[in-house]
């Protein structure tokens, strides 16, 4: 059977469409009629269709009910699209089986190192994240992470749960306050995964199975750092373990004694910056805040200081001794929630 097109359709919705009323109108289509000259694609469209079929007795073309041609027509289009998903579905697991050998292999010209540029990382990532056989430890600093970055991570931690692997995560303590965090890290702790913030930690960083790890790449441009080199993975992994230790578990019971805690330690990173000499826009990235928060930190300092300006907050807190590392020199551990 002859098979049929989009422009034989737009065809049949109009030309053919109004001849066919005409046919049906007039009880058939007379042979010697002009419209078969005139109208001759339509006439033959129909044909084709089986829409009218031809009287030999009487020389006629009468119109045949379309119910009736509906399936000659539509059926083998549904059959073919169902061939066409299943053989779609194949070819789309045949390379991913190809790409995870791709991944995993360590001698394909990549090298221990690998820069992802642009649109090329995400992709990259969810492949990376879809190999993974045991734990998935990642680091994600508070600013940059938006509600759309977050839920793409959801469902793909979730997937990843759900298959029973295991995931740490790494936020700094003003995560708590971002109620869309909130809501990825009630979701996923439910299925297990484990969440803890601190004050300031290294930059974003996944690692996967200690086996792959990936950091950012230049910050003039938007790209990542893929790192095999296994001595290099296993020093993240390091890096990342005991910046855990130090860290406080994220839960939504959110004891007080837990934020009064939190809120010591960004006081004393605030005291830090200070001393330090950071500016406004380099401590509030750091302490994963909005300039206007670090500011409102500041003057906070300065109320408890009774000091009108930053000098003279300088010049008391170093008077009184104050560094803002006395939460660490005490050796205090902090405490689970």
């Amino acid at each position: 059977m002859r098979s049929f097109g989009p422009d034989d359709r737009d065809l049949l919705r109009s030309d053919a469409a109004k001849l066919y009323e005409e046919i049906v109108a007039e009880g058939g289509l007379q042979e010697g009629d002009p419209r078969m000259v005139t109208e001759r694609r339509a006439f033959d469209l129909l044909l084709g269709l089986g829409l009218i079929s031809p009287d030999h007795e009487g020389g006629a073309f009468h119109a045949v009910d379309p119910g009736a041609v509906q399936s000659r027509v539509v059926a083998p289009l549904g059959q073919e699209g169902a061939r066409l998903l299943d053989e779609s579905s194949q070819w789309a697991q045949t390379f991913a089986s190809l790409a995870q050998v791709w991944r995993r292999s360590p001698d394909t010209g990549r090298g221990p190192f690998t820069l992802v540029h642009n649109e090329a990382i995400d992709p990259f990532i969810a492949g990376m994240v879809a190999d993974c056989e045991v734990e998935m430890l990642t680091a994600q600093p508070q600013t940059g992470r938006n509600r759309k970055a977050l839920a793409a991570a959801a469902v793909r931690d979730t997937a990843l749960l759900e298959r029973g692997m295991k995931i740490r995560t790494l936020y700094q303590h003003s995560a708590r306050r971002h109620a869309v965090t909130r809501k990825y890290v009630a979701a996923v702790t439910e299925l297990g995964a484990e969440v803890r913030t601190l004050d300031e930690f290294f930059n974003r960083m996944i690692i996967v199975d200690r086996r792959i790890a990936v950091i950012p790449g230049r910050e003039d441009v938007r790209s990542a750092m893929v790192i095999r080199e296994p001595s290099i993975v296993a020093y993240l992994a390091d890096i990342f373990e005991r910046t855990w230790e130090r860290a406080r578990p994220f839960t939504m019971s959110q004891k007080s004694s837990t934020m009064s805690g939190i809120a010591g330690e960004q006081r004393a990173m605030t005291i830090r910056m200070l001393i330090e000499g950071h500016s406004d826009p380099v401590s509030a990235k750091r302490l994963g805040v909005s300039a206007r928060t670090y500011a409102g930190y500041v003057a906070d300092l300065k109320e408890e200081y009774e000091a009108d300006t930053r000098f003279q907050l300088g010049y008391t807190m170093g008077t009184l001794g104050v560094s803002g590392n006395e939460h660490q020199e005490s050796g205090q551990e902090p405490q689970d929630e």
